[in-house]
């Protein structure tokens, strides 16, 4: 069966079923095909064929890689993101050293205190 039978008799089914559920009908009820009866798998292993037969597209041209140029203004960016990112890694070691320091400090001074009171 070609697929525009499909298609025609899909069409016929899907408008009966509307007009069932609705309980309306057309002034010219559209004839109702016969259900088809496809075999899946025989569709489907034709299918299977065609692709398996098909050649496989050509791969795209690889272009050629170009020598990049920097100008000043793009020389001038990276040297400004190198530097900042230089200051954050020096702000996070002065950060880190500073935590550091702090704890150690309390560490020390807890040691210090005397012993907890055991009746409160």
């Amino acid at each position: 069966m070609s697929w525009k039978n499909e298609r025609d008799s899909l069409i016929a089914q899907t408008m009966a079923f509307v007009q069932s559920v609705t309980g309306r009908r057309n002034a010219t009820p559209a004839p109702v095909l016969p259900p088809v009866e496809i075999d899946v798998r025989a569709e489907l292993a034709t299918a299977l064929e065609i692709v398996d037969a098909a050649e496989p597209p050509p791969a795209p041209p690889i272009a050629p890689t170009r020598q990049i140029v920097l100008t000043e203004m793009q020389k001038e960016i990276r040297d400004r993101i190198a530097s900042f990112r230089a200051h954050q890694q020096r702000f996070n070691r002065e950060r880190e050293e500073y935590f550091s320091t702090t704890l150690a400090k309390l560490k020390a001074s807890m040691k210090d205190l005397p012993p907890p009171r055991a009746g409160k």
